[in-house]
């Protein structure tokens, strides 16, 4: 057994993990990971990246740079050109993210679940910052990033974007053992609904990154997160375009992206919970715009 295994088998336990990650003041700690990060000397680098390796799945071959100068930059890392190809079929909805796929189908009117038996509404998730009864009976998929994963998420198909609403909130742990804990956890977390229209048929399609504990820190590529978003509720009503595949922001660790689609979008094949995928890989198909009708006539 490997030092990492060794490790990872001790931290996994669920009543230790939950303790590790939950129990201790989570935004002081989000706070200090966030500064410490972001030291830029070469030897607190080298040496809080190599920690950060022992502890997670972390893959860096597809990395466009091979040297950072802080913890944070390889946290937030950009991939090379062409490392992540996006399916170009515009009936497919594409993932955002590299993730594990949480718990994902269809909304029961207005009910989504963060794991099974632990439900939560959309207007819980979202507020007003989308009619909710556009995605009532839809799809919806729930992606995991992983510490390791690359952090970046990027326009799922060739999109407007029409709003942003962030809401400010707490930042649990988002991983499986939380989820079986934490009641409407995601409800309670900082996030942002990006709200989007296809170009293809016009439909709407929103985007929620979910931040968490040692994150607490969505970025926006096309909005100064910054300066506009901090210490929300802010609306921020745009009119943005992005082709599929384009960088939309990232987290500065690892998280959660939640994708609702209104009814007729159906899981891509393959899609299930824990299945891992990786950005630009098919999530959903598209609506048959034949048989449904256009969305402004929904």
């Amino acid at each position: 057994m490997t030092v990492r295994s060794a490790l990872s088998k001790i931290v996994m336990q669920e009543d230790l993990n939950f303790l590790l990650t939950n129990r201790l003041p989570r935004r002081a700690a989000t706070r200090f990971v966030g500064w410490f990060s972001k030291i830029e000397n070469p030897l607190v680098a080298k040496a809080s990246i190599a920690t950060w390796r022992l502890f997670s799945d972390v893959d860096l071959t597809d990395a466009r740079e091979t040297r950072w100068r802080s913890m944070h930059a390889c946290f937030t890392r950009a991939l090379r050109d062409g490392a992540r190809a996006f399916d170009p079929d515009p009936a497919i909805l594409a993932s955002p993210s590299d993730a594990i796929v949480g718990a994902c189908g269809q909304i029961e009117r207005d009910r989504l679940y963060q794991v099974k038996g632990f439900p939560y509404r959309l207007d819980e998730l979202i507020g007003d910052a989308a009619d909710d009864r556009t995605y009532s009976d839809g799809t919806f998929a729930t992606l995991r990033l992983t510490a390791g994963m690359y952090h970046r998420f990027h326009a799922p198909h060739d999109i407007i974007v029409t709003q942003v609403d962030y809401r400010s909130g707490d930042c649990w742990n988002v991983n499986p053992i939380a989820l079986k804990r934490v009641e409407k956890l995601f409800c309670r977390n900082e996030r942002a609904t990006i709200a989007t229209r296809l170009d293809v048929g016009g439909w709407p399609v929103l985007l929620v990154p979910v931040a968490a504990i040692l994150v607490a820190s969505i970025r926006l590529t096309f909005l100064d997160t910054e300066k506009t978003l901090r210490d929300g509720p802010r609306r921020v009503p745009l009119d943005h375009h992005l082709a599929k595949g384009t960088e939309m922001g990232w987290f500065e660790h690892g998280s959660t992206i939640i994708v609702i689609a209104p009814p007729g979008f159906a899981l891509a094949e393959g899609i299930a919970e824990g299945v891992r995928i990786r950005a630009g890989e098919a999530l959903m198909r598209l609506p048959d715009s034949e048989h449904l009708g256009s969305p402004g006539t929904r």
